[in-house]
């Protein structure tokens, strides 16, 4: 039986039998991992709150034939207790790894680890509004799985913006002459601060109005639950606005467009 180590951040746990937790984690190098951490419910266990949901590791592993054995963890990143201390930061952080957990495989990608690892190194220590590190999370994670938005030439044409309409089912900002009837407008303050969010330009970004973020969420979250089929269930735990989540993800409307 190989034994093997890796870096990995803890995306859930559920128990098995009276003492032991199954860990599901998405690595470094192995991609993600479903492994039996065994007694870390006893509370003399060595490593339990090493292997808590946000938490980074560096774990060692005896490969098994359905589920591998998690025989040691070193913490790399403590950010369970900081996250879960706020409740903003909690339900931003249960969305993302919930969104890791779907857009990634057995084979991984180091991309989506270091990316979902930075995000929450971020909540943790509260660098932006959990609201935009979260929105900022879901779209760059979406880009690496293939589905990049576009915020500024039209989705469907290539016509050079900027364009207002949005359809997430053409996969963001569309011309005029290829815009359904209807279809939901976005202010030009919103797709700035969306673009700045898939660029990580923080310094645009943190300065924005509450309005603006609660539209920009809206379009997130709504080209989010289109791309995953099943949806996210943690982010109706999420703030968002609800008008506005809607009518992107039920089709043209007039609901949130710009006057």
């Amino acid at each position: 039986m190989p034994l093997y180590r890796d870096e990995a951040v803890v995306l859930r746990t559920h128990k098995l039998g009276e003492a032991d937790r199954i860990v599901t984690m998405l690595s470094r190098e192995h991609g993600k991992i479903r492994a039996v951490a065994k007694g870390v419910r006893r509370t003399a266990s060595k490593f339990g709150a090493r292997l808590e949901p946000f938490m980074v590791a560096d774990v060692q592993l005896f490969e098994g034939r359905s589920l591998d054995i998690i025989t040691q963890a070193e913490t790399l990143g403590a950010y369970g207790a900081e996250i879960a201390s706020d409740y903003s930061s909690y339900t931003a952080a249960t969305a993302m790894v919930e969104t890791a957990d779907k857009v990634t495989d057995d084979d991984g990608s180091l991309q989506q680890y270091l990316l979902l690892v930075g995000a929450l190194r971020s909540l943790a220590r509260r660098e932006h509004a959990p609201s935009l590190t979260l929105d900022s999370y879901l779209l760059r994670c979406l880009s690496i799985a293939g589905w990049a938005p576009s915020f500024v030439d039209c989705a469907v044409t290539g016509e050079p913006g900027p364009h207002s309409a949005f359809v997430v089912q053409m996969g963001g900002v569309v011309a005029d002459s290829v815009a359904p009837p209807g279809a939901p407008r976005l202010d030009v303050s919103t797709i700035n601060l969306l673009s700045s969010l898939l660029a990580g330009d923080w310094a645009f970004a943190d300065t924005t109005a509450e309005r603006t973020r609660n539209q920009a969420s809206g379009v997130v979250a709504a080209y989010t639950q289109f791309h995953l089929e099943r949806g996210l269930r943690s982010l109706q735990h999420v703030d968002r606005t609800p008008d506005t989540r809607a009518s992107l993800a039920t089709g043209p409307t007039t609901a949130g467009a710009t006057p």
